[in-house]
């Protein structure tokens, strides 16, 4: 049995031989094969490209050159899995084969194998209808490149025989309606572009160049980026395209003017969506002109061997890059340290990769080696024994799982199990045969395999409604590792989350872990917003403006503060406004309020004195009932600064101007009285104008008249233009929102209130002024002048500062009315109250009086002189009292003063002894005292 098997294999090998070679040449078509009941193609690049592709003018064999070891090993990869699940008897009674053709990264070529692929009977006859189309490949696995697996699919779609490929990742072939047979076992470009722009954004890069292939994959993979970038808010700051042949003289002066053009460039970051080849022909001028960027790597090169490899890698600088989800197998690592052919089968890939290993070469060694002898890369793979081996054939090492990243070749494995579990379900398997049919149409195994799903390495897998499996990146950075570089990862992008998770690690630019900058501008602070140049990456960082704020860097505007807060300019953040009053706890308010308390304590302690003492000649003279009357005015005013503490409200605004103008308008016209009194008793007037005058001296008519004038004037003031809260928005400049009260909208009737008092004043003060030169033991005029003049003063200052400052005129009212009202204490009551307590009991006028006739009683002409009476019976009030002395007797008595006050006639009898005859007049003149 084991011969005949043999021999059926031998006979298979030889009959798909000519349909597989089909043709005479250097290379065969496809280079490795090996027999099964179904067979599975494998389409991968084992060479990075085609001899002068661009000087081919007729259809003849494709050569190929440069061996790539990183896309043989993804073939291997696909070639042991098939193995093994052979080994593993997963689909029972059924053997996988496979037939392998080498690509060599050209998608003319890969169309010419994929026609061998299908052909039946050694020709692919043309059809109207391919539904019963049984070819002996049933599905191809590949291809590398997103050019070559659109190329292919836009082919395969005519037989609807299904593309499954483990690295293309173009957007473009997610479009089910011109790719329906293309499926594959990475996320589309479309998440990767999403994740370069999220990485970007995560470290505040902006400021980019990018660079991109003229393929298909290169075009489609930079639209995509166009728009995950602006959504990142991430700026180009250029763009270039690069042709992918670089045996054109054209593409080496392309390739210096991009260096050229990234060296200009401000952005130290730089995202290239080449292929491996075109990355090294860029590298290679960038390590000639010392240039170091930050480079992101797309997926196509992010792990490539032969660029970790080059010579002086280490001086372009730092290199990132998003690579699919990877896994290390120790089975795939022993097999490719024991790696030899399928038994059966032929893999002349396997032959190549050993010769260029371990077959002696010894002219290759040399500086000036042949043209044959292949490229630097190629020769790096050379065995340090090659000279010393026989036989090459037989030869093995652990370079392939030292030299490259077996990691990546996951997928490969992935895609593989894929297709098994399609074919299980298509088969009908269970575990111990598989009764379907084994020869079907290939459209069948594409309908099971859209719908497979499956677990390997404890991860699931099936394809989405794209055909895709989106199962996110790897994040790796390329860290130094002697003269060259290796990947390690470093994060990982979730696709379904669109979020990036990054660890820190050491920068190689900077031998720190702090982040390199690329910006076209410095970032805005918080507080700060930007404002745009040219373009949005570009801009001057100004401060947000009062009422605005910014809460995160470079935000493009500010953010209005909610209703019932704010911000000062180039905050970062709103707040309520704080209130500001003048509260019970604040000291200047305890201030006020100490001073009104003491001046109310005080008023009450004289009027106690005034009280006790009311029949003193000081008191009398003071007129108790009047000045029991100014206190109780001034215990209004003091009073109405009570009003001014505290959160304002309407009825306190209206409250304290009313109180303060009917108790000092009071207090005011009782000055007035006292004034008027001392006008009235020592000025000379005609014998007419006395009359009338002393006619209008009535002191509770003036007072009562004069109050409720001022009380008119507060009630329309209340009616018309009433006080009420300051709703006025505070300055935008300050947090500060002034509670306080406004006199009215036109403060008319707070200007008439003052001024009525101010009038009344000054009438007072003109009036006392007439009589200052009357002694003031006798008079108060000269305390009712100073007085008068405190109030005039204190309030001539107060209202420029009111009309000004309005934030600070309710604490200057305040102390306003406090320093006048003590005015009035000071003048008016102090020294009365000295007097009666400190002062000799008896009145001066009348000891002088007493004296003067005991001093003219003997004397005849001075008992004339003393006693002559004048009987007036015109006025009482009009009466004048004139007393004649002595200089010697003034002097001694009086001093030098030459005024006299008297008490009004009515009051006269009682404290003056000589004047007991109402209506008379005293007569005697040496030298005038008038009183």
């Amino acid at each position: 049995m084991l011969m005949f098997g043999w021999l059926c294999s031998l006979v298979l090998a030889l009959i798909m031989t000519p349909c597989v070679d089909g043709c005479d040449g250097v290379q065969p078509i496809c280079g490795a094969y090996s027999p099964g009941n179904i067979i599975i193609g494998i389409m991968l690049p084992c060479h990075q490209k085609v001899k002068r592709i661009n000087e081919r003018i007729k259809p003849d064999n494709f050569l190929c050159s440069d061996f790539d070891l990183q896309s043989f090993l993804k073939s291997l990869a696909t070639i042991h899995e098939i193995e093994e699940i052979n080994a593993a008897g997963f689909l029972p009674g059924v053997h996988l084969g496979y037939l392998m053709c080498d690509t060599c990264s050209d998608a003319s070529k890969a169309l010419r194998d994929v026609g061998h692929m299908l052909a039946v009977n050694n020709s692919l006859n043309v059809q109207c209808n391919y539904t019963d189309l049984r070819p002996t490949v049933k599905i191809i696995l590949g291809a590398l490149y997103s050019e070559v697996s659109i190329a292919l699919a836009r082919l395969l779609n005519v037989y609807m025989v299904p593309l499954l490929s483990s690295t293309s990742s173009s957007p473009e072939l997610s479009d089910k309606l011109r790719y329906p047979v293309f499926l594959r076992t990475v996320p589309s470009d479309y998440h990767q572009t999403k994740a370069v722009a999220k990485l970007m954004h995560h470290y505040n890069w902006n400021w980019v160049g990018v660079v991109y292939g003229d393929d298909e994959y290169g075009k489609a993979a930079f639209q995509s980026f166009l728009e995950d970038a602006t959504a990142n808010a991430v700026c180009m700051a250029y763009h270039e395209m690069l042709s992918h042949d670089l045996n054109d003289s054209h593409s080496r002066e392309r390739i210096k003017h991009i260096a050229l053009q990234i060296r200009s460039s401000s952005a130290k970051v730089v995202l290239l969506i080449l292929k491996a080849e075109l990355v090294e022909a860029l590298f290679e001028e960038m390590i000639r002109t010392n240039t170091s960027r930050i480079w992101i790597a797309s997926d196509v090169w992010s792990r490539s061997w032969s660029l970790a490899q080059m010579h002086d890698i280490n001086r372009v600088g730092d290199i990132l890059g998003f690579t699919f989800v990877a896994s290390k197998s120790e089975k795939f690592d022993r097999y490719l340290q024991n790696l030899t052919v399928t038994p059966g089968g032929y893999n002349f890939f396997i032959e190549e990769y050993k010769n260029l290993r371990f077959n002696c070469s010894s002219e290759c060694s040399s500086n000036q080696h042949p043209p044959n002898c292949g490229s630097p890369n190629v020769m790096k793979m050379k065995s340090s024994i090659a000279c010393n081996i026989k036989d090459p054939h037989e030869q093995n090492d652990d370079y392939l799982v030292t030299a490259v990243d077996t990691n990546e070749t996951f997928l490969n494995r992935v895609a593989v199990w894929a297709v098994a579990n399609a074919l299980k379900k298509l088969l009908n398997c269970n575990s111990s045969s598989c009764s379907g049919e084994m020869d079907f149409p290939p459209w069948q195994l594409l309908k099971q395999l859209k719908e497979v799903s499956f677990t390997l390495d404890n991860q699931n897998f099936q394809f989405d409604k794209n055909g895709d499996f989106v199962n996110g990146y790897d994040l790796i950075f390329w860290e130094k590792y002697e003269h060259h570089r290796r990947f390690r990862s470093i994060g990982k992008y979730h696709a379904h989350y669109e979020r990036i998770d990054v660890e820190s690690f050491t920068w190689f630019s900077s031998g720190n872990e702090t982040t390199p900058e690329s910006r076209c501008s410095a970032s805005c602070p918080i507080g700060w917003v930007k404002k745009i140049l040219n373009v949005s990456c570009c801009y001057k960082c100004t401060q947000c403006v009062e009422g605005t704020y910014s809460d995160s860097p470079d935000l493009d505007n500010c953010k209005k503060c909610p209703n019932g807060t704010w911000s000062l300019k180039g905050w970062d953040h709103c707040e309520p406004r704080w209130e500001s009053f003048m509260q019970w706890s604040d000291p200047h308010p305890i201030a006020l309020l100490a001073a009104s308390a003491f001046g109310i304590l005080l008023l009450l302690v004289m009027l106690i004195i005034f009280l006790v003492y009311r029949d003193s000649p000081p008191m009398k003279r003071a007129e108790v009932r009047l000045s029991c009357v100014i206190m109780a005015g001034l215990a209004v005013s003091f009073a109405s600064v009570i009003c001014f503490m505290g959160r304002p409200t309407v009825h306190l605004c209206r409250a304290r101007q009313v109180m303060y103008a009917m108790g000092f308008t009071l207090c005011v016209s009782c000055i007035l009285v006292k004034a008027y009194r001392t006008f009235l008793a020592f000025l000379p007037f005609g014998q007419i104008t006395n009359r009338h005058l002393h006619k209008l001296y009535r002191p509770s008519v003036i007072v009562t008249v004069i109050t409720s004038l001022q009380g008119i004037i507060c009630l329309l003031w209340l009616i018309l233009d009433s006080p009420h809260i300051d709703d006025t928005e505070p300055p935008p400049q300050t947090m500060k929102h002034i509670i306080q009260c406004t006199e009215g909208d036109r403060n008319i009737g707070f200007t008439i209130m003052l001024s009525y008092i101010a009038l009344l004043a000054l009438i007072g003060f003109l009036l006392a002024f007439k009589g200052r030169k009357v002694p003031q033991k006798f008079s108060e005029t000269g305390y009712i002048i100073f007085s008068m003049l405190m109030y005039l003063f204190v309030w001539v200052c107060f209202i420029p500062v009111y009309i000004t400052n309005k934030e600070k005129g309710s604490p200057v009212q305040a102390s306003a009315i406090l320093v006048s009202s003590y005015g009035i204490i000071f003048c008016h009551f102090l020294p009365k109250c000295y007097e009666a307590l400190c002062r000799p009991k008896d009145d001066p006028l009348e000891r002088i009086l007493r004296r003067w006739q005991v001093i003219s009683g003997p004397n005849p002409d001075s008992e004339t002189c003393s006693e002559t009476y004048i009987h007036n019976t015109t006025s009482q009030n009009s009466s004048r009292f004139s007393i004649s002395s002595t200089t010697t007797i003034l002097e001694n008595e009086v001093g030098p003063i030459d005024s006299v006050i008297m008490p009004t006639p009515e009051k006269r009898s009682n404290l003056n002894p000589l004047s007991n005859t109402s209506g008379t007049r005293i007569m005697r003149r040496c030298r005038s005292v008038s009183v």
